[in-house]
C-alpha cells in the first residue's frame, strides 16, 4: 500500500510540475518553464525510487517520505494569518495636487504660475530642474524612444484629453426615479464589467479621498469642492506582454491605452447616472479631483503596496484606475483589509531591488500625513521617466502579483492570502523561477516592423 501511495505521489508531482512548466512556456517564460521541468524530475524521482526499487529499509523510507510531504503540505496550507499589523492607514489631511510630479511637469518656466509655485516651494526647484533637463515622456532623444510607440501613446493621451470637457456635464433635467440602492449597485458593477472593467467597487466618499487644491487644467489653484456622497472605483487590465517589456516603449503604449479605456468606462457610467437625473463626475487621467488608489482601496478593490500602486487580488498592480463620484443612492462595499498583501510587500522588496531610479523604499511602512504607508521618491521616478521616454513600469513587471490571472497563479495567490509560511515559500519560488531582477522582454516584432519596412525601401 505504502509503495503504491509513493508511486501515485511521484506521478502527481510529475504531472503538476509538468503542467506548470507548459503554462509558463505559453506565458513566454522559458526560464520558469525549464526550472519547473527540472523540479518535476527532482520531485518525482524520490517517490518513484522508493516505490519501485527494492532496497533495505524501503518501507521506512516510503513512510518517511510520505510523512515529510504531508507535513510540508500541511504547514503551507494551514492558515497562519499575517505578521504585520494594519495600523492606521487613513490620512489625516488632504493632498495638494499641485505638488504631484505631473502637475509640476506642466509648469512653464517664465510664467507667473511657475514663479509662484517655486516661491512657495523653493526646495523643489533644483529637484524639478533635473527632469526638465531630460528629453521627456515619449520625446525624441529619450533612451527608449520609439516613434511608433510614442505616436500610439500620444494618440491615446490626446483622446483622453478630448474627454475632459465632458467631465463636468450636468444631469439631465428629469425627475430622478426611485431606485433600490442594492439593485442599482449590482447593475453598475455588472455593466462596468461588461464595458471592460476587471473589478468595480463602491465606497462612501471621504474628505481624504479628495485633493485639497486642483493642480492641473484651467482651474489650477482652485480649492476642490466636491460634495458627492459615493464613489465608484473601477480597474482595467494592462496586458501582460507589453508590461513584461518594461521599461521599453510598449509599456507607455499600454499605459496610455488603458488610461483611455478606464476613462471611457468611467465617462459612460457618469453619463448613465446623468441620464437618470443625478449628478456625477468621472475622474480620469490628468483630470482628477480624487486620489484614485485611496478610493479604490476603500471600495474593496485591493491594498496599496510598497510601490505606491493599488495591488488587486486578480492582477496585482497591473491595472489602471478611474473613479466616478455621484449622489445616486448606492450601497457601499465593506472594506476588508488584506494584511497578506502588506505582509508580502514588507518581505518581498523585489520592486525596490529592480527599480532603475532607486525610488522605491526598502524600509517598512512609516507614518506619513498621519497614515501608515510606503512613499516612493517621486522626483527620482519621474526624472527617470523623462530620461528614458516611457513610464518605466519595471516595478509592475517584476511584481509576483502581476502574473496572469489563470488557475496556476490563482492557486498561488490563494495560498499567499492564507499563510505567511506559504508567502515566504512563494517568494522563494518566484525568485527561483523568474529571477530576482528578470530581464525585460523584447518589444513585439510587429511594433517595429513598419520602421524596418520603411528602412528597407529607402535602401533599395
Amino acid at each position: 500500500m505504502v509503495f503504491s501511495l509513493s508511486i501515485i505521489a511521484g506521478i502527481t508531482a510529475l504531472l503538476v510540475f509538468s503542467a506548470s512548466a507548459l503554462v509558463s512556456w505559453f506565458e513566454r517564460e522559458p526560464r520558469a518553464a525549464g526550472r519547473l521541468v527540472l523540479l518535476a524530475g527532482l520531485t518525482c524521482a524520490p517517490f518513484l525510487f522508493v516505490g519501485l526499487v527494492n532496497f533495505p529499509g524501503q518501507d521506512a523510507a516510503a513512510w518517511g517520505l510520505l510523512a515529510l510531504t504531508a507535513g510540508i503540505s500541511l504547514a503551507l496550507i494551514v492558515p497562519t494569518g499575517s505578521r504585520v499589523r494594519r495600523g492606521n492607514d487613513i490620512p489625516t489631511q488632504r493632498f495638494d495636487e499641485r505638488n504631484i510630479m505631473f502637475s509640476r511637469a506642466r509648469l512653464e518656466p517664465g510664467t507667473e504660475r511657475f514663479e509662484s509655485y517655486y516661491r512657495a516651494n523653493p526646495g523643489k526647484k533644483n529637484l524639478d530642474d533635473r527632469f526638465r533637463e531630460k528629453p521627456g515622456l515619449t520625446a525624441p532623444g529619450a533612451t527608449y524612444y520609439d516613434p511608433l510607440s510614442a505616436a500610439a501613446a500620444n494618440a491615446s493621451f490626446e483622446i483622453v484629453a478630448a474627454f475632459h470637457p465632458l467631465l463636468d456635464n450636468r444631469p439631465a433635467p428629469v425627475t430622478p426615479p426611485q431606485t433600490d440602492p442594492d439593485e442599482m449597485t449590482h447593475f453598475i458593477k455588472q455593466w462596468g464589467k461588461k464595458l471592460g472593467a476587471v473589478s468595480v467597487g463602491v465606497t462612501t466618499l471621504q474628505p481624504y479621498h479628495l485633493y485639497s487644491v486642483i493642480g492641473r487644467g484651467a482651474q489650477y489653484g482652485e480649492a476642490v469642492t466636491l460634495n458627492h456622497r459615493y464613489a465608484i472605483a473601477l480597474t482595467v487590465e494592462m496586458n501582460q506582454s507589453p508590461v513584461a517589456s518594461a521599461p521599453y516603449a510598449p509599456i507607455v503604449m499600454e499605459s496610455a491605452q488603458q488610461y483611455l479605456n478606464a476613462g471611457a468606462i468611467a465617462l459612460q457610467l457618469a453619463e448613465f447616472i446623468h441620464q437618470l437625473g443625478y449628478p456625477a463626475r468621472a475622474h480620469i487621467d490628468a483630470n482628477y479631483r480624487v486620489i484614485c488608489p485611496l478610493v479604490a482601496r476603500d471600495a474593496g478593490l485591493g491594498e496599496i503596496g510598497r510601490m505606491g500602486l493599488l495591488m488587486t487580488p486578480e492582477l496585482g498592480p497591473r491595472v489602471r484606475l478611474a473613479v466616478v463620484t455621484t449622489d445616486l443612492p448606492l450601497t457601499p462595499d465593506a472594506r476588508k483589509p488584506d494584511l497578506s498583501v502588506l505582509d508580502f510587500c514588507t518581505r518581498c522588496k523585489k520592486c525596490a531591488d529592480t527599480c532603475p531610479s532607486k525610488a522605491i523604499p526598502f524600509d517598512d511602512r512609516a507614518e506619513i500625513d498621519g497614515a501608515l504607508r510606503w512613499r516612493i521618491n517621486s522626483e527620482a521616478c519621474f526624472t527617470y521617466w523623462c530620461a528614458i521616454g516611457t513610464d518605466c513600469g519595471r516595478c509592475m513587471s517584476v511584481c509576483p502579483y502581476s502574473h496572469p490571472d489563470n488557475l496556476m497563479h490563482n492557486l498561488i495567490r490563494s495560498g499567499v492570502r492564507n499563510s505567511w509560511l506559504f508567502r515566504d515559500f512563494a517568494l522563494l519560488m518566484d525568485v527561483f523561477l523568474y529571477g530576482r531582477k528578470p530581464n525585460p522582454r523584447p518589444a513585439p516584432g510587429w511594433i517595429k516592423a513598419p520602421l524596418r519596412s520603411e528602412k528597407n525601401e529607402r535602401t533599395q
